[in-house]
Order: C-alpha cells, then sequence, then structure tokens
C-alpha cells in the first residue's frame, strides 16, 4: 500500500496536485464548520447529481468519435459540484471572505495542511528522481 502511495505522488500532475490542495482546504474547513442537518448533505447532493449530469453530457458530447472518460474524471464531475453548494451552505454566514474563514488559527490550520501535503510530494517526488541514461556505466568491449 505505501508503495503504491509513493508511486502516485511520485507520478502526480501539477493539475492534480492543485485538486488535492483544494479537497485538504475543503476537508479543513468542513471539518471546523461541519453541520449534520441531512437537508444540507441531501441538496448538495441533489446538486451534484443534477449538475455533474449536465458536466458529463457536456463532456461527452465535446468530442464527436466516442471516447470513455476515465473513472476518476467522472467521480470528479460529480464531487466538485457536492463540494462546491456544501461548502457553500457550510460558510453562509460565518463571516468568510471568498473562501477564507474568519479566523487566523482556522486559515493557518489549513495552510499548514496544504504546506505538508506539497511537502510530502516534493519529498516523495526528489527521492523518486529515476538514474539519467549517460549515468549508467558503458559496458567493457
Amino acid at each position: 500500500m505505501l508503495t503504491a502511495l509513493r508511486r502516485y505522488l511520485a507520478n502526480l500532475s501539477t493539475g492534480r496536485t492543485i485538486l488535492w490542495c483544494y479537497a485538504i482546504w475543503y476537508v479543513v474547513n468542513v471539518w471546523n464548520h461541519f453541520d449534520p442537518k441531512p437537508r444540507l448533505w441531501l441538496t448538495s447532493i441533489g446538486l451534484s447529481a443534477i449538475i455533474g449530469l449536465a458536466l458529463l453530457l457536456s463532456t461527452a458530447s465535446a468530442n464527436s468519435a466516442r471516447s470513455k472518460l476515465d473513472p476518476w474524471v467522472v467521480f470528479r464531475l460529480f464531487l466538485m459540484p457536492f463540494c462546491v453548494s456544501s461548502f457553500a451552505a457550510l460558510v453562509k454566514d460565518a463571516g468568510y471572505i471568498l473562501i477564507f474563514p474568519p479566523t487566523l488559527r482556522e486559515n493557518l490550520i489549513g495552510a499548514a495542511c496544504i504546506a505538508a501535503f506539497l511537502a510530502l510530494v516534493w519529498i516523495v517526488k526528489s527521492l523518486n528522481i529515476p538514474a539519467r541514461a549517460d549515468a549508467s556505466p558503458t559496458p567493457a568491449r
């Protein structure tokens, strides 16, 4: 399992790294402002289904050739509207400025979690540098 995680982090693209940072920010803020009311979460699921389907249809119809979308891409098409709608509902009237919590403490916790993740990715990528082709010894003739 650790080998698979290390391989995943070593091959993480910049775009996916940014998406993970978004996810970390979302989780930290949901943790800090969690509301157990089912209505909030059911509404977010409903919006996710409606908007996710629209995104799926627009993505699939953009290419005239039938190509199968990666399952993780499809998952993200539904996950992002869920996160946006639940985030908006959770932080309503909580004093947020754009996406930033009203307290320095909450902002620092979120920033620290993202920084720790980025440091982990950087370390894994640094330790996983493949050997250069010109560094290998040449065979004797």
